[in-house]
């Protein structure tokens, strides 16, 4: 109890109010906003948080995290356009509502279900806090160092037909992360007697370059684009209390949005496509599903609203990043000498509940900025593509400067830009590299650490949680090898069945 409200006290400061403002209302226009997004969004804002104390630089970046999502189901129901990549499975069943006239209930809908979304996993992250307070001191460097592998093999097979790009994608991201001086005797690895490259690669100026200065390139290179979205016409307050007859499904998909939340390298798509299925498959008319159905478009944006607060449990218990935008903020912690993991839950149990008090009224203001300034959001749509790559490019070059004023950062983040030009065009994850700098990372320093006390591989295992964590490992690998030799099956019969109608035909 003394916790909670000792983070109720740190959060009624001021300028963590205005973080809470400017992070909750910067997020929604910037998900409103076709191909900008969070990821850019805090791409670009990450060195100016650096200079903040860390529940303010924290609160900033969860609020764009989190409420960037409601913004992105607006573009998404009005004009058929994802704000945010997460959002693309709204416009399954919102677009066509807006086609029948019903944009006002499909949005009330939309901003009803991720409300519930997001609350509901905060609740959840409330509740399991002490569990985690209780669980996280038993994790040593033989346990952080398994919990962190488990995390990029999940990272690498959640990208279903492109695992083997993906490993390949986070194998470059280690080896980003090992140029430089080496944590342990500070020796020189990978410079070929280049002193710029003695600092190593910079996460920051890899994640403005990956993620923003890449968008910038993909805006100003594409066709410009200026959508006109059609005003929405009455109140939002009185299709809001629809959502309570959609009840079993928000309720079902927030909770797989938790859970998916919770593992590393699932989140947002697999709480969606697993809410959505469960939705259709349950439903008295399934057939209306990608037609317009208000379920499919609440079990939509009650799922990934519900992944941003689940998202911090592997971050704040075990300094375990699950996806980008989460290894982002871990570089906030870094820079504050505040490390997640253990320790926090043991003596930074307020700056916890902080948090997790901070997402609650960050939804509150969502949910009421929304309801008044749905209209003016639809003006924000409507700013031309190549405005905004010009405005990506300028403010990115302006962060990438500020970190260390120096023009070699500004080049390598222009480099790491084209090559994320190259894997969008290919249309290959960016992901992989970002967590491969940041879990390396995790996964050197406790290996180096926990082979002091292993003499032989079962020292390794020898402890219950390290035991646990290992047979995921090799079940998680099993069921991988599982799933290809059934896939693979089942191509050699369809192409047996193609090859008997062939033949049958020919006869």
């Amino acid at each position: 109890m003394d916790a909670l409200l000792s983070g109720v006290e740190l959060l009624s400061r001021w300028e963590v109010l205005v973080a809470l403002l400017i992070g909750s209302i910067g997020g929604v226009v910037i998900g409103a906003i076709p191909g900008v997004g969070a990821a850019v969004a805090i791409a670009i804002l990450l060195p100016a948080t650096f200079s903040l104390e860390p529940i303010v630089g924290l609160t900033i970046l969860l609020g764009i995290y989190g409420s960037s999502m409601y913004g992105g189901a607006l573009p998404a129901i009005l004009i058929n356009t994802p704000g945010t990549a997460v959002n693309a499975l709204t416009t399954y069943d919102g677009y066509p509502m807006t086609k029948r006239g019903e944009a006002r209930r499909a949005l009330a809908l939309a901003y009803s279900a991720s409300f519930f979304g997001g609350i509901f996993s905060i609740l959840c992250l409330i509740l399991l806090s002490p569990l985690l307070a209780l669980v996280a001191p038993h994790f040593g460097s033989r346990e952080i160092f398994l919990a962190a592998l488990l995390g990029i093999i999940l990272v690498v097979l959640a990208h279903r037909g492109q695992v083997f790009a993906a490993g390949m994608l986070a194998g470059f991201g280690i080896l980003l992360n090992s140029v430089g001086l080496e944590p342990i005797k500070y020796t020189r690895r990978f410079t070929f007697d280049q002193t710029w490259l003695a600092g190593g690669f910079d996460l920051i100026v890899v994640v403005l370059g990956l993620f923003a200065l890449s968008q910038a390139f993909v805006l100003l290179v594409d066709k410009d684009n200026t959508p006109h979205p059609q005003p929405i016409e009455g109140s939002m307050f009185s299709s809001l209390k629809e959502i309570w007859l959609y009840k079993r499904v928000a309720s079902a998909a927030s909770g797989f949005g938790v859970l998916m939340g919770m593992i590393p390298g699932v989140g947002e798509f697999t709480a969606q496509f697993m809410s959505y299925t469960y939705a259709q498959k349950t439903s008295k008319n399934p057939e209306a599903f990608g037609e317009g159905s208000p379920e499919g478009l609440v079990a939509s944006e009650a799922a990934n609203n519900a992944v941003p607060g689940a998202a911090m449990i592997p971050l704040l218990a075990l300094g375990i990043p699950g996806e980008a935008l989460t290894a982002m903020m871990l570089s906030v912690f870094y820079v504050h000498n505040v490390i997640p993991g253990p320790q926090l839950f043991q003596n930074q149990l307020d700056f916890v509940y902080a948090l997790y008090i901070a997402m609650i009224i960050l939804n509150l203001i969502v949910m009421i900025f929304l309801l008044f300034s749905t209209n003016l959001l639809t003006k924000v749509i409507q700013i031309p593509t190549r405005f905004l790559g010009v405005m990506i490019l300028t403010l990115s070059f302006v962060g990438v400067y500020s970190l260390r004023n120096s023009v070699i950062d500004c080049a390598i983040a222009s480099g790491f830009g084209i090559l994320g030009l190259i894997l969008k065009r290919l249309n290959l994850p960016l992901v992989p590299i970002i967590l491969g700098m940041v879990l390396g990372g995790i996964m050197e320093a406790k290996l180096r650490t926990s082979m002091i006390r292993v003499k032989n591989p079962w020292d390794f295992v020898d402890r219950p949680i390290a035991a646990i964590l290992a047979l995921l490992i090799v079940f998680v690998l099993l069921m991988h090898v599982r799933t290809l030799r059934r896939e693979h099956k089942d191509r050699i019969a369809e192409m047996d069945h193609d090859h008997d109608v062939h033949t049958s035909q020919q006869g």
